[in-house]
Order: structure tokens, then C-alpha cells, then sequence
């Protein structure tokens, strides 16, 4: 094979604008210059791509399905070259993130769009779980940083940098007993079972004598639906749509419940590399913008 990928352009873009004349007026060259190109094209591939028996760059029935394959061709070539520059510019070839399932899904959907569009050609790997987890996945070296919310102080072996916060609130579900609209004093909610998220190194403050425990927000938010207990839960979760019943919020100013810290881990003596940086300021300002 000795053909080229500039053959490969000439030979797509004559077929895109109908005639050698008006390819080499959009290249840039001269008329001779593409056709020997692509009769040099047609020389290696053994086929003929044109039918010049016409006026017009009519493909032949080999060229009509060589196109596709040129077409792709040239948009792999294009993808390396985007990768390469991608590289030189200090960007990572490949980025793993741990994202607590808790976050405001509208702002990592954002980010996830906006990611595809700003780096094309990066490798990107997504894990998802509770905040211990994708804490976790950063010990074991699965994944480069992790967004969670702050349960507690981090672990020895990481680093850290608080990007935002999330409210949360007292929740139970629209025919619970607490959901007629009133505010409520902590003793009113020690008279009904309490929802507590449950991990080993996360201990929620327990408000009732009566309690159930669930590691997941959104195992916890159905069990509030289902009429199960109440629960502190972040608004975000508490606000989803896809719960059998909506949940309502109850005031409870006794409890002075503060925002929830949300910040980003990664492993001592391994600085974040550019992209992760800009998913960190990004992810910042998104958590602004969605009102968490």
C-alpha cells in the first residue's frame, strides 16, 4: 500500500464537490495536481474510482463503497492527530473518575457533554458509588480523582481540595404523619422511625430510638416514598423524579442542618494532571449553576 492520506483527502473531496476542478479549487491546487494524485490512488488500489467516461467526477460502482472506507480512514487520522495535540498540550490520553452517586446529576451530565466536546480523544472511565467507595477506587488506583461528599476526614493517603456544597434536609414522604406542612422540633421526629445512610466510616447522627440503615441516598429516598421513616437526605436526591411517591421537605430549624461539603480526592505525591483540573473547575462552577 503507497497510497496517502492526502490522496485519500483529494480523492473524498472530489467526490463531495462533484468534478477534479472544483476539488482542486477548494484544496487549493491546481486541477493536474489532484487528478494525477488520484490516478496514482487508483493505481495502487487496482481499482478504477471514477467514471470518466462522464463529464462530472462520477464514482464508480468500486468507488462508491471505497468512499466509506476513505471516509472513515481520514476520520481515524483525524482523531490521531487530535489525540497527538491533545498530548502535547499536556492533556491526559486517558482519565478515570469516582463519582459519588449523591451529586446533582444535572451537573455531571453538564460536565459529561461538555467533556465529550472539549477532549474528543480522551479514554474516559466513569465510576460510580457511595462516598466511601469511589474513595476507594482512588486507594486501589482504579480511578485518578474522585468527587464525593465529605463524610468525615479523609484518609492519610490523600490528598484533597473542597470544590462546593449541597444542601440537604429532613424528608419523609407526603402522607407521613410530619408532611402536613408545620415545623417540627426534634422531638417530633424521635417519635418516628429515622432512615440513616450506614457506611463504616460515615456515622450519622441518630435523632430516634428507632432506626434502619441503608448504605445508598436512594435506597434510603424509597424507603422515605414508601412511608418507611424519615430521613436527611441532600436535596438533589430527595428531588429526583423517579420515586413511587414524591417526597416532601420538613422544616426543622432545632436541627440546623449545615450544606454539605462535596471535594475531590487523589492520592498523595500525584498532582492532577490538566484535565482533571479543568473537571475540577468546571464541576465547581456547575455545582453553583444548578442551584446545589
Amino acid at each position: 500500500m503507497e497510497w496517502t492520506v492526502d490522496q485519500l483527502r483529494q480523492f473524498v473531496t472530489t467526490a463531495d464537490c462533484g468534478s477534479f476542478s472544483a476539488a482542486a479549487r477548494h484544496l487549493g491546487k491546481a486541477q493536474s495536481a489532484v487528478s494525477t494524485a488520484i490516478g496514482l490512488l487508483e493505481v495502487d488500489l487496482g481499482v478504477a474510482l471514477f467514471d470518466r467516461s462522464r463529464r462530472n467526477a462520477q464514482l464508480s460502482a468500486a468507488g462508491q463503497v471505497l468512499l466509506l472506507e476513505a471516509r472513515e480512514l481520514l476520520r481515524q487520522a483525524e482523531q490521531l492527530d487530535q489525540r497527538a495535540r491533545d498530548l502535547n498540550a499536556g492533556s491526559e490520553a486517558a482519565l478515570s473518575l469516582a463519582l459519588d452517586e449523591a451529586l446533582p446529576y444535572t451537573a455531571i451530565a453538564t460536565l459529561m457533554r461538555e467533556l465529550s466536546a472539549k477532549f474528543p480523544s480522551l479514554e474516559l472511565t466513569l465510576l460510580n458509588g457511595t462516598a466511601t467507595e469511589v474513595a476507594d477506587y482512588v486507594e486501589q488506583e482504579r480511578a485518578s480523582v474522585a468527587f464525593h461528599i465529605d463524610r468525615g476526614p479523609a484518609r492519610a493517603c490523600f490528598d484533597q481540595r473542597h470544590i462546593g456544597t449541597v444542601p440537604q434536609g429532613v424528608f419523609v414522604a407526603v402522607d407521613h404523619p410530619l408532611a402536613d406542612g408545620r415545623t417540627v422540633r426534634r422531638k417530633d421526629l424521635a417519635r418516628h422511625r429515622q432512615l440513616l445512610m450506614h457506611a463504616d466510616d460515615v456515622h450519622e447522627v441518630a435523632y430516634s430510638p428507632r432506626v434502619w440503615r441503608s448504605d445508598s441516598f436512594y435506597t434510603t429516598a424509597e424507603m422515605v416514598a414508601d412511608n418507611l421513616g424519615w430521613a436527611v437526605l441532600p436535596v438533589n436526591i430527595a428531588h429526583y423524579e423517579g420515586y413511587r411517591k414524591a417526597l416532601r421537605e420538613v422544616p426543622c430549624p432545632s436541627l440546623a442542618l449545615p450544606r454539605l461539603s462535596v471535594r475531590m480526592l487523589w492520592l498523595q505525591g500525584r498532582q492532577p494532571g490538566a484535565t482533571a483540573l479543568y473537571v475540577q473547575q468546571r464541576f465547581t462552577e456547575l455545582l453553583v449553576e444548578s442551584g446545589a
